[in-house]
């Protein structure tokens, strides 16, 4: 049932590896509201969020009642004289914990290496080689510790456009994370993808985007991170994207993943208790229990 694999994500509660992004919750607040919305499981969050050591995280995530799903790792992928898996084991160290049947997701970003998601450099034929190579080493080293490595396309990432997501799918065998908003800021109709690419997708990021704010992004009429304060992501069903249709899609090619609630946010301050993000992520889990019953 897809009750049972909808899973939460710190960025939802405006916990964001990107600094000065906005007012950080502590980790128990995050984690008692998702238990309390009765969320199955999480992702990580960014680096320090959780104890990096793989006990210290099961620890915590038994403590409040949620399952572990995997998270998201940037990491610099393009750059010829940049090995990227040594710190890709750093952060497979954290995920090196009790599993039961369901393998944890390594989420890739490839990052520019710079702060935050507002711009990029171009990448050059080199740099597009090196990624791909990349890619598929990151894959084979997280298969050897049973975990799944799936490429997140996201704006300001070095994957972005419908070209780029194209030139990974035809020049790599990873996996890709559908992240609803993410694609279609880039100019990608996740709706067709979930149906076109459907073997590839192994994790999915589901967002509603206010379609004029994502043209704002895509066309440089605004930042990533303006939009993402102005609301560029809706509480599911009440944006622009055909979400029923995605998971439609999904289900009927078989997806048996995690469904993560994962709507970006900013805060500026610590909200009352039953106020916040809680409320949106509230609203995002009524809607899908609405359309899966």
């Amino acid at each position: 049932m897809i009750k049972d694999r909808m899973a939460g994500a710190p960025i939802s509660w405006g916990v964001c590896e990107v600094p000065g992004w906005g007012h950080q919750l502590a980790p128990g607040r995050v984690l008692a509201e998702m238990r309390d919305l009765g969320l199955a499981a999480t992702e990580f969050g960014p680096d320090g969020f959780l104890p990096r050591h793989a006990a210290g995280r099961a620890a915590v995530l038994d403590e409040y009642g949620l399952r572990p799903v995997g998270g998201f790792a940037p990491l610099v992928l393009h750059d010829p004289g940049c090995d990227p898996l040594p710190e890709a084991r750093r952060v497979l160290s954290g995920f090196a914990m009790e599993r039961g049947n369901s393998p944890l997701t390594l989420v890739l970003a490839a990052v520019h290496g710079r702060d935050g998601y507002d711009g990029r450099p171009p990448l050059d034929a080199g740099g597009w080689t090196a990624l791909l190579t990349n890619l598929d080493r990151i894959a084979a080293l997280a298969a050897e510790s049973g975990v799944r490595a799936v490429l997140h396309p996201h704006v300001g990432t070095m994957v972005e456009t419908s070209a780029e997501v194209e030139r990974v799918l035809d020049g790599s065998a990873i996996p890709l994370c559908l992240d609803t908003g993410h694609l279609l800021i880039g100019g990608v109709d996740p709706v067709e993808l979930a149906v076109r690419a459907s073997a590839r997708i192994a994790h999915v990021h589901l967002k509603d985007v206010d379609a004029a704010l994502a043209d704002d992004v895509h066309t440089g009429r605004t930042t990533y991170t303006d939009a993402v304060r102005t609301g560029v992501y809706r509480p599911l069903g009440a944006g622009d994207i055909d979400i029923p249709g995605i998971i439609g899609s999904l289900e009927d090619a078989g997806y048996d993943g995690w469904y993560v609630l994962e709507q970006d946010t900013v805060i500026d301050h610590e909200p009352a208790p039953g106020a916040g993000p809680l409320t949106d992520v509230r609203s995002c889990v009524d809607y899908l229990a609405g359309i899966a019953s």
